[in-house]
């Protein structure tokens, strides 16, 4: 219980994550909770996102200030809230808790996009082990959620990971890149990546993750959600200590997912 109402365990959820599960609810006012495991899954290959000249161009002039991780409980409000086409959502307060307790230990992060002091899109997810769990995203002005999904993968590719989850298919995420797999396969995937968090402990001594670290205590096979920040700067290396690539962070975004090597 926490101070403001039933949470689900940390511990719980990630051990959830670690064998293909995530919770939902029927609405975004039902207390309950369920627990899904889609026999068909959508993924998002890090290597295969489509970057389309026109977000391209987006990104690289900066039309959006992104930031991470500064207004996680305002980005799953923003998720939860109903929107054309969608007048009911799965987020309801519980979720909400439980995944605000994820993210104060370094387990959930969000993504946002700013327009001056307006949060007008974002997404969050789960980190454990190299793999990234997408749950949900919003977008208030045109191509905001797209923005925030091309800098997120850029942060996995650069950070070490090799999965990202995004649970069902939708024809938005399709036009990113996403595909869809079939339950074994994505165990597989799910396995490699995130095993060696799991093996490590990052279960038990979730409680003692540095927030904002992405990296789960005690284990060398977390992806580094931080290490994007290093490469900021203009005239920083690629990782490889060889090129300058960035006058902007959108220039930067764009180097990054445009690199085939």
């Amino acid at each position: 219980m926490g101070p403001d109402g039933p949470v689900i365990p940390p511990e719980t959820l990630l051990l959830a994550y670690a064998n293909g599960l995530f919770p939902m609810a029927d609405s975004a006012t039902d207390e309950e909770i369920y627990w899904v495991e889609p026999r068909i899954r959508a993924i998002l290959p890090l290597d295969g996102f489509h970057l389309s000249r026109s977000l391209a161009k987006t990104v690289r002039r900066d039309r959006f200030r992104v930031t991470r991780d500064t207004a996680f409980e305002r980005v799953m409000a923003l998720c939860a809230e109903a929107a054309e086409g969608r007048e009911d959502t799965w987020i309801n307060p519980l979720i909400k808790r439980s995944y605000a307790g994820l993210f104060r230990i370094g387990h959930a992060h969000s993504i946002e996009c700013w327009e001056g002091e307006a949060l007008v899109g974002g997404l969050y997810g789960v980190s454990l082990g190299r793999a990234f769990f997408g749950e949900s995203m919003f977008s208030r002005r045109t191509d905001a959620s797209k923005v925030a999904l091309a800098h997120l993968v850029a942060r996995l590719r650069v950070g070490g990971f090799d999965l990202l989850d995004c649970q069902f298919m939708t024809s938005h995420l399709a036009s990113l890149g996403a595909v869809e797999i079939p339950q074994a396969d994505y165990l597989d995937l799910l396995y490699r990546s995130a095993a060696g968090a799991v093996s490590a402990g990052a279960l038990s001594s979730a409680g003692e993750s540095a927030a904002g670290s992405g990296a789960a205590a005690g284990t060398s096979a977390a992806g580094d959600w931080a290490s994007l920040d290093g490469l900021g700067a203009a005239g920083r290396s690629d990782g490889a200590g060889s090129s300058r690539i960035s006058t902007s962070p959108g220039q930067l975004i764009v180097q990054l997912l445009t690199k085939t090597s």
